[in-house]
């Protein structure tokens, strides 16, 4: 009988929990219809949308190879057959934007999941349990965020040797500190809330509080964060590229295309424009998207819309 009343007390505790998760079908409706009122969030997912499907059918959409060198057709100005003109090898620069664009995504995506993979995690436990683990962990991140985010992933570049996967390594790491932050943070917050109280109360281990009730709640604050740093990691994988100690040559990343493009500015500015446009737009449309995020998964913010 008193097991009978327990289990029924967990359950309870179980719906409440799932009434303050915003993922149930009706929460992720109410987002999305709050997200598709805002018009600057609908022209950052246009944009990034265009980027995913010119990427992913580059190879439809241009008949030249982005790394195939032509000298007779070198420095040649935007016309119908190069709608952005050749570079200084007579490589095709619409080519090379076009599979430029499945580098930064690439970068920024994984990135971020190594950020996530290892932030979440360990901010969880940080913020949870507390303690002599919590102030370890909370010094040594600390420590990291005392360098400055490009500069760190300089660092590890450096370590790790230059490269495309070097440069996701090193600007992950970088962002572990700020999910780290981020999830303590949350996670602090959503432990004194009462339900959760009610779990420890009767007896559900730690884990399956962890895992049912305090991370589903944090979801909302780390959505966000991760379209933000998506496009931050591209912007520091470019600046990693211009810099020399990202993609190496022949590969057609848009920070090393600046760089070398610099050399012909006054000559053919096409060579710099093109590369930093896509750069621009890329990271407006996540920034856009993060913004219109951050009020669709507000609860105050849709009282006002």
């Amino acid at each position: 009988m008193q097991k009978g009343k327990l289990n029924l007390q967990k359950e309870k505790v179980d719906q409440i929990s799932k009434l303050a998760t915003p993922k149930s079908d009706t929460e992720i409706r109410q987002v999305w219809r709050h997200l598709r009122k805002n018009r600057m969030a609908m022209l950052g997912l246009a944009i990034l949308f265009l980027f995913l499907i010119t990427s992913i059918f580059a190879p439809f959409l241009t008949p030249h190879d982005p790394i195939k060198l032509d000298l007779v057709n070198a420095m040649q100005t935007p016309s119908s057959e190069n709608l952005m003109g050749t570079d200084w090898q007579g490589r095709d620069v619409f080519s090379r934007i076009l599979y430029g664009g499945r580098i930064s995504l690439a970068i920024g995506f994984i990135t971020v999941f190594i950020g996530l993979g290892v932030g979440i995690p360990v901010g969880t436990l940080s913020g949870y349990f507390g303690g002599k683990f919590d102030l370890f962990i909370q010094r040594l991140i600390d420590i990291m965020l005392a360098f400055p985010g490009i500069l760190l992933a300089i660092v590890v570049v450096a370590i790790l040797g230059v490269g495309v996967e070097q440069v996701m390594v090193a600007v992950g790491i970088s962002t572990i500190p700020i999910y780290t932050r981020l999830v303590r943070g949350s996670v602090l917050s959503v432990k004194e809330e009462g339900y959760i109280k009610a779990a420890r109360g009767l007896g559900i281990g730690d884990l399956r509080i962890i895992l049912r009730h305090v991370l589903p709640n944090c979801l909302g604050p780390i959505i966000v964060m991760s379209t933000f740093r998506i496009a931050t990691s591209i912007l520091w994988a470019a600046g990693l590229g211009f810099l020399g100690l990202g993609a190496q040559p022949p590969d057609p990343e848009w920070g090393a295309m600046l760089s070398r493009g610099r050399e012909y500015m006054r000559a053919a500015p096409y060579l710099t424009t093109f590369p930093g446009m896509a750069i621009f737009f890329m990271v407006l449309g996540f920034n856009l998207i993060g913004d219109g995020l951050r009020d669709a998964l507000d609860p105050r913010s849709r009282l006002y819309r």
